[in-house]
């Protein structure tokens, strides 16, 4: 059962410079009636002003003290790992350290070569239903990562645009890429 769906809890942020936590009021909390469509302001720390890193509701804080791990955090934040999750399971693998971290990305960037290159092999789209079905059952993996923009047909008579999958999976190869650069930075 999830333990975010019967009650109400309140969003963790983080300030990475006091090394400081804190959980923010929920808008329902300040305004109702006519003010319920207000917009939603940023999260400012309230020691240093500065804004703060919205981290989910799963976050648990280091000690002040630990400054390597305040650290580790802001480099997570900075990759976009955050502690978000609807309650169930908890968040997904966080690593520990940052080696971890560029293990954990490197593997996802192999992962996107494999699909960039599925892509960049294919040569045309099946045409009868049973080499569809075979191309399904064989290359469900690839075929059903890419985004709906580079599918057309029918369910029954895909068409697949390899030239645009290809692209897309490239851009997502630069964006870990991007990522492992500013883990390495930090």
């Amino acid at each position: 059962m999830c333990r975010y769906g019967m009650t109400t809890y309140k969003p963790h942020y983080a300030c990475f410079q006091c090394r400081k936590t804190f959980k923010r009021r929920l808008e329902k909390d300040i305004y109702d009636g006519f003010d319920k469509f207000r917009k939603q302001h940023p999260a400012k720390c309230p020691e240093c002003g500065d804004l703060m890193a919205d981290m989910g509701l799963d976050f648990e804080s280091p000690k002040k003290k630990d400054i390597k791990a305040w650290s580790h955090i802001s480099t997570l934040y900075k990759v976009g790992i955050t502690f978000h999750s609807c309650g169930c399971s908890g968040p997904a693998y966080i690593p520990k350290d940052s080696d971890e971290l560029i293990d954990h990305f490197t593997k996802i960037k192999e992962a996107y070569l494999e699909h960039q290159y599925f892509w960049a092999r294919r040569k045309q789209d099946p045409e009868s239903q049973r080499e569809i079905a075979k191309d399904q059952h064989k290359n469900g993996t690839f075929l059903y990562r890419i985004p709906r923009e580079y599918k057309e047909g029918t369910k029954n008579k895909p068409k697949y645009d390899s030239e645009k999958a290809q692209i897309y999976w490239n851009e997502k190869v630069k964006e870990v890429k991007r990522k492992i650069g500013e883990i390495n930075l930090s």
